[in-house]
């Protein structure tokens, strides 16, 4: 079992198989270039490392980039772990784009669930805030995801005067899909457009209000949402790094897609795992990771009373 120094249980891993994505959003990586060169850990020598992680307690695990459907021969990746860890639970976050494709060969795998990220029902606003004009392979890929069988959710970071109009359209566009949607507090971090502000997890609720004033908070402390309720039972969730209680019950770290392991999405320190994962070093490996776990911290950096409250690692290069 691992259990940080705050008595927290690390059950949840995040892994980052590339940093590279086919979108360019506004809140994450707008100028980075398209063509930029990264080191990536052969998919073989990861699961390694991801055993590892099982064998020490890790129960749920999600696989992120970047955009993790651009590299190739991911299924059979999700498929091994799946085979050695049935009970694990196998979650994958996307942009959507190339979806449609591989859905159903990311079902047969044993994936249980995807989060596409879906800021915007309008073309428009998702070639703005996202630089593709991808909205319509985005949907397209959400009904395959439903025709296999998939489990969805969706994440929307909510942008002042871009997008937050459409809060209440998309709670109703996810809860037609059978689908719960999650809003998310935008993360300010050096790599954004600077020009951008999120709303606050009370302001996103008073835009639900609007229409349904009996909301009831159903869950908080046990994922990174706090759920919400309406009134027919309808659930969704909003990510709000910014509380000062958001990190109480903190369960994950992340693995990069170059072998680092992030104790946290925002703080600066980091344990590299690299040299024992290509070497094939059981015992290194496993010190990575307890390492990690040990210097997990209490809060994020975002929470009120920090001095310095944006982020100066690029979410793509954590993985999100």
């Amino acid at each position: 079992m691992l259990v940080d120094t705050f008595a927290r249980r690390i059950d949840y891993l995040r892994v980052s198989v590339t940093k590279q994505c086919n979108f360019r959003c506004q809140y994450c990586m707008p100028t980075t270039p398209m063509d930029f060169e990264e080191e990536l850990l052969p998919l073989d020598k990861m699961l390694e490392f991801i055993k590892i992680a099982i064998d020490e307690g890790v129960a749920k695990i999600r696989i992120t980039g970047g955009e993790p459907l651009i590299r190739k021969d991911l299924a059979p990746f999700i498929a091994k772990i799946h085979a050695y860890a049935p009970h694990v639970k196998l979650a994958l976050t996307t942009n959507g784009f190339l979806l449609k494709n591989q859905a159903a060969q990311l079902k047969e795998a044993g994936l249980e669930r995807v989060n596409v990220s879906l800021d915007s029902l309008k073309p428009e606003r998702v070639a703005k805030i996202s630089q593709k004009d991808g909205l319509k392979a985005v949907l397209e890929g959400v009904e395959e995801a439903l025709k296999v069988g998939l489990g969805l959710k969706f994440n929307m970071v909510v942008l002042r005067g871009i997008n937050e109009d459409e809060v209440l359209e998309l709670l109703e566009f996810a809860r037609g899909k059978n689908a719960q949607i999650r809003y998310i507090e935008f993360m300010e971090n050096t790599h954004a457009n600077s020009q951008l502000r999120g709303l606050s997890e009370a302001q996103i609720l008073k835009a639900i209000k609007q229409k349904y004033p009996n909301l009831c908070l159903k869950s908080e402390g046990l994922s990174p949402s706090k759920i919400y309720a309406l009134e027919d039972g309808y659930e969704f969730g909003i990510i709000a790094p910014h509380n000062d209680d958001f990190c109480k019950h903190c369960n994950k770290i992340r693995l990069s897609a170059d072998g680092t392991i992030f104790p946290c999405l925002y703080y600066q320190d980091s344990v590299s795992a690299k040299g024992a994962i290509l070497q094939g070093d059981l015992t290194q490996m496993r010190h990575a990771l307890h390492q990690s776990v040990h210097n997990k911290p209490e809060k994020n950096l975002w929470q009120a009373g920090t001095q310095n409250q944006v982020s100066e690692r690029a979410f793509y290069k954590t993985g999100g």
